[in-house]
């Protein structure tokens, strides 16, 4: 039976690594339980907004505090922007601060660079993200993704059948590795990773439903693209960047996928200001 951590068990988890069971101790001994105050988020730099119901989720575990998003997820922010109000206690106001504003900054990070990857190959190819996320959040930062017009690519291993140059390597080919794990259908799709043409045809023979394009220069990837002709969707893999992502798609490919996204993305800087 799968035993996964909701949401909240993860977040509780997070705000105990800072408040752990003496609390902020610093603001408990200025502030009385019964002075309150109204805050708002500030974004500082532009971007594209992400992780607002994480927000506001923090502060009704920390309690005594209403959150307003003013601007929703997805959308774009400049600097000076508000976009979130909140309205508390200071204690519980200060308490969860920095744990809300770690998760708002990271996930509009992921979804900013997304973004910025969607907008240099114009909208023609799917930007796919992949595992490399951080454990225990990637079910929000494959939302930040989406945030960002990208698209989810299978969630863990046990979703989709994708076959590695390991997979490959192991067996004694492709070939062979595609051949072992045909039973799992009609259960599970199954893509395969192709690092030359011969790779390439061995995952048409196969009948794959994605075939995966790992590492290739524009010439084997032109004809790869040429070999499958359209027959089963393509996706380009390693070493995406915005940049090359602009070559891409002109070469005639459905997706590429990209680690970049969730392992490499800057954190989008936001500040909440207190009025006491």
């Amino acid at each position: 039976m799968s035993r996964q951590l909701s949401l909240e068990e993860r977040l509780r988890a997070a705000l105990a690594e800072d408040l752990d069971t003496d609390g902020d101790i610093t603001t408990d001994a200025v502030f009385g339980e019964d002075d309150r105050a109204r805050a708002a988020v500030f974004a500082k730099e532009n971007g594209v907004i992400c992780g607002g119901e994480v927000f506001a989720e923090i502060f009704r575990l920390v309690g005594n505090t209403t959150v307003s998003q003013l601007v929703a997820d997805g959308s774009r922010v400049a600097p000076g922007d508000k976009v979130i109000e909140l309205d508390g206690t200071v204690r519980a106001l200060l308490a969860g601060e920095r744990t809300a504003l770690n998760f708002l900054q990271r996930l509009s990070g992921i979804a900013t660079l997304t973004a910025r990857f969607v907008e240099e190959c114009g909208g023609t190819i799917a930007v796919c993200d992949t595992r490399k996320t951080t454990p225990l959040w990637r079910d929000l930062e494959k939302q930040a993704v989406k945030c960002g017009g990208g698209t989810n690519h299978r969630f863990g291993l046990f979703d989709m059948v994708m076959l590695k140059d390991t997979h490959a390597d192991g067996a004694g080919g492709l070939d062979r590795a595609l051949e072992r794990v045909a039973p799992l259908r009609p259960g599970y799709k199954i893509a395969a990773e192709a690092r030359n043409i011969e790779e390439v045809q061995a995952a048409l023979d196969a009948k794959a439903d994605l075939v995966m394009l790992d590492n290739m220069d524009d010439s084997t990837l032109r004809e790869a693209v040429a070999l499958i002709d359209n027959r089963i969707p393509t996706e380009v893999t390693g070493g995406i960047t915005p940049d090359r992502i602009r070559t891409l798609a002109t070469l005639g490919i459905d997706r590429v996928s990209a680690g970049a996204l969730t392992h490499s993305a800057k954190a989008l800087d936001f500040s909440m200001r207190l009025q006491i």
